[in-house]
């Protein structure tokens, strides 16, 4: 008798709220483990096609590091698709101005481009400050080093 491979369904998946604190934490390390959890790839259930993460809550995004020179020379860009509409800025200015969105640019650079990644994506929740409003769903902490 051969025993067939269990696939994840929308519906069966039971989904954990984890949290995350960037306190010190060097970014892409930071993301990988972020990306890893919304994917849900530390589950034995994961499934490719189907979205079977967690909810990941990110704590002190604006103590995130980076190693070595990137923290001077790493830049972001957007294009407004406009002739000349090229946007630069630095690592720097975008952790003054908001750095909420660095962790964010950051993960969803290694989800899944499609749908599936946009999915996975909306269940990253990232705050610049210890304070989130996530409380009720009494999210796990969990230790980057391990």
């Amino acid at each position: 008798m051969t025993k067939s491979t269990h696939y994840a369904k929308a519906g069966e998946v039971e989904r954990k709220w984890v949290l995350i604190d960037a306190d010190g934490a060097t970014l892409g390390r930071l993301a990988t483990k972020a990306a890893m959890i919304l994917r849900g790839k530390n589950k034995p259930q994961y499934t490719p096609n189907a979205d079977t993460g967690d909810f990941v809550v990110i704590i002190n995004a604006a103590k995130v590091q980076l190693t070595g020179n990137k923290a001077a020379e790493k830049t972001y860009w957007r294009h407004s698709g406009f002739l000349g509409g090229i946007k630069f800025e630095s690592f720097a200015e975008a952790m003054e101005k908001h750095p909420e969105r660095v962790i964010e640019h950051a993960v969803k650079g290694m989800l899944p481009k499609g749908t599936l990644g946009r999915k996975q994506a909306t269940k990253l929740k990232v705050y610049a400050g210890a304070e989130h409003p996530h409380t009720a769903q009494n999210p796990q902490k969990i230790d980057l080093e391990a």
